[in-house]
């Protein structure tokens, strides 16, 4: 499926496409191969949008260019199978916190993979972030 400006793809990508394009950026999203119970897959889908809620994080302080597109985060997020207002609270508040953390350890290079992968010709979910 090719990207199409509004982000119209992304938000309609079938929920296994996205968690491909997850595994596939290179943000340590390594899993095991073959089918997941669905108590395992329901995590897996959990942590991947604390992921995408930290990198958004991270990109909004760490990357003074870049800015998260909420919206779009929001209906990936929701594509995942998870309340976007599930992240924060709890536990899934605690993971994206540790992810924002995790990337600022090195922000240039984590400022450009974000624009790499999730910027407005990403390889992975094009338009996720975008220029201030």
């Amino acid at each position: 499926m090719e990207y199409q400006p509004g982000g119209q793809a992304i938000t309609k990508l079938p929920i296994p496409t996205i968690a491909l394009l997850l595994a596939l950026s290179g943000a340590a999203f390594a899993q095991p191969a073959g089918e997941l119970p669905p108590e395992a897959r329901a995590e897996r889908q959990k942590n991947n949008a604390a992921k995408l809620a930290g990198l958004a994080g991270f990109v909004d302080l760490s990357c003074p260019e870049m800015k998260p597109d909420r919206e779009r985060l929001k209906a990936v997020v929701t594509r995942l199978g998870i309340d976007p207002a599930d992240l924060d609270e709890g536990d899934l508040l605690m993971r994206t916190k540790t992810y924002i953390e995790i990337y600022q350890k090195d922000v240039p290079t984590n400022c450009a993979r974000a624009a790499e992968n999730f910027g407005e010709a990403g390889k992975t979910l094009p338009g996720l972030i975008g220029r201030r």
